[in-house]
């Protein structure tokens, strides 16, 4: 088996430092340092394509760039890479979700997947004209995504269900490949949604004997309705020749974090109804000591950023040595991000992916004999 990376357009901005926000809560001022244009964007896909990602998540929310839009351009300036589009069910359509998703793959040449996020804030899905509360959000997610996976059958799907109504819906041309179906979610309701219709499920970057617990409840909901998942995590990196190096960007990183920053996104989090945000904010507590909460998984992310708030921080054998850990849990893939996603992306790909690539975890996905001349494993 070979370990699957995908990386991350930071279609919010980038820095050099913590671009906060997400869930409800507003892009900090380091998101303007480097803007989300096309060009930067394109410049990360691209080092992230040559490096061996396969894919590239971009977020979805009101803080940053509208996702769809922004992949389909930068797709274009690349040509191996993925793109894992987030995208919220209850803003667009099943019908015209399913015949964009074809449009997609053929426009790229098949390179879509789809990350369907529920939406965990009430108040900025009321922003969009979304007034369901949150279980019924994910009733309706699943109500989505039976007509969506019957539409890309090549079946005609008329339903009538509690939030969505369909009738003799088809599509004239269907996506090949079908894009697969990326998913999170703590609470019970999601867990039923993930079991039924997604070909991977994702958790965000929790201790290993917490991930364990989680996947083993998906793989067993999933087992009830006679399917086999995939799952993956959603974590930050922070990689360097030496541990002491690591931990010094941590720490710097750590130290451009304004006070009232940190105590406005808390306050901001605090009141999200995402479970999965919660145990996120679970992990620090809102305190800036006792941050590393596993070997080399700091939770200091998780002080100005919502979503996914945790980085494996050390050398480059530690952090490959922590994939592997969870890699032995049953995580096939791996999402991650750093900051500047340009440089981190070259941090990790020319530091960690040859050490995983030596233990035979990982080959290069776009190389002949799977790791290119550039990328051999150097002594530490």
């Amino acid at each position: 088996m070979s370990l699957t990376f995908h990386w991350f357009l930071p279609t919010n901005g980038d820095s050099r430092h913590v671009v906060g926000g997400g869930h409800g809560t507003p892009a900090t001022v380091s998101g303007r340092d480097r803007p989300p244009t096309v060009a930067y964007l394109s410049q990360i896909a691209k080092a992230a394509e040559d490096l061996g990602f396969v894919g590239a998540l971009t977020p979805t929310g009101a803080w940053c760039e509208d996702a769809w839009l922004t992949t389909a351009m930068v797709s274009q300036h690349t040509e191996r890479l993925k793109f894992l589009v987030a995208f919220r069910p209850g803003f667009v359509s099943p019908t015209l979700a399913a015949q964009m998703a074809s449009t997609f793959q053929r426009q790229s040449g098949g390179r879509l997947l789809l990350n369907v996020v529920t939406g965990g804030e009430s108040h900025e899905q009321r922003a969009y004209g979304d007034f369901l509360d949150k279980d019924a959000r994910y009733r309706r997610t699943g109500e989505f995504l039976e007509v969506v996976r019957g539409l890309w059958e090549g079946r005609t799907v008329d339903l009538e269900g509690e939030h969505l109504r369909v009738e003799d819906a088809r599509l004239a041309r269907l996506p090949d490949p079908v894009p697969e179906v990326y998913f999170g979610g703590s609470s019970p309701i999601a867990g039923e949604v993930a079991a039924r219709y997604v070909d991977v499920y994702l958790t965000w970057g929790e201790p290993p004997a917490q991930v364990a617990e989680k996947t083993a409840w998906i793989r067993g909901l999933a087992a009830k309705e006679g399917r086999t998942l995939r799952f993956g995590i959603r974590l930050h990196v922070i990689t360097r020749d030496t541990s002491e190096q690591a931990w010094a960007e941590a720490n710097r990183l750590l130290d451009g974090f304004d006070p009232q920053t940190v105590e406005s996104v808390q306050t901001g989090l605090g009141r999200s109804e995402s479970e999965g945000q919660q145990r996120m904010l679970a992990l620090h507590g809102g305190r800036r000591d006792a941050l590393e909460i596993h070997p080399n998984l700091w939770a200091g992310i998780g002080l100005v950023r919502g979503g996914a708030g945790t980085a494996l921080v050390g050398s480059h054998d530690e952090v490959a040595a922590r994939i592997r850990e969870y890699a032995a849990l049953g995580i096939e893939e791996f999402v991650l991000s750093g900051y500047p996603h340009l440089e981190e992306a070259y941090w990790f790909g020319e530091g960690v992916l040859p050490r995983l690539a030596a233990a035979g975890v990982w080959r290069h996905p776009f190389a002949k004999g799977g790791v290119p001349s550039a990328q051999v494993p150097f002594a530490s």
